[in-house]
């Protein structure tokens, strides 16, 4: 087997150990905060930055129809897509110049 196969056969070996453990150490003994993002009202934060569907979704990379489900109420955002609407209501203009 090759060398990279073994390495990541040893940390998918680790991985299915550490889920199965009874012990596992929690968030706060490990020193680590979880961040947790607030829900963002989708539509009231593009209306704020007076764009349409289309030009929200095209500006910071969302489908159309991925924007439409979230302000219908379809769906909620989560993960990276929740993270980055969270600094888009807070700072779009930082968003705009990264992307740029």
């Amino acid at each position: 087997m090759s060398r990279a196969f073994n390495s990541i056969k040893q940390g998918l070996t680790e991985a299915i150990a550490y889920t199965q453990a009874k012990d596992k150490p929690s968030s706060v003994e490990l020193g680590v905060k979880i961040y947790k993002p607030q829900a963002v009202d989708v539509s009231s934060v593009r209306q704020r930055l007076s764009m349409t569907q289309q030009e929200f979704a095209a500006r910071f990379g969302f489908s159309v129809a991925t924007l439409r489900h979230w302000e219908r109420g379809d769906r909620s955002p989560n993960g990276a897509s929740l993270v980055l609407l969270n600094v888009i209501s807070r700072n779009p203009q930082a968003v705009m110049q990264a992307l740029d």
